[in-house]
């Protein structure tokens, strides 16, 4: 549980660097949708 702890919280802080880059709240938001979406389906596929 720790190892995906740990691997959840590294790639929260790249996000939130990748959004320090961006800069833009708009297309932020669309990615962040974009990445949900196809992250939901790719957990899920069967």
């Amino acid at each position: 549980m720790g190892k995906l702890i740990g691997y959840t919280l590294f790639w929260i802080a790249v996000g939130m660097l990748f959004m320090l880059v961006v800069g833009n709240t708009w297309i932020g938001l669309i990615l962040i949708a974009i990445f949900m979406i196809s992250g939901y389906y790719l957990f899920n596929c069967k």
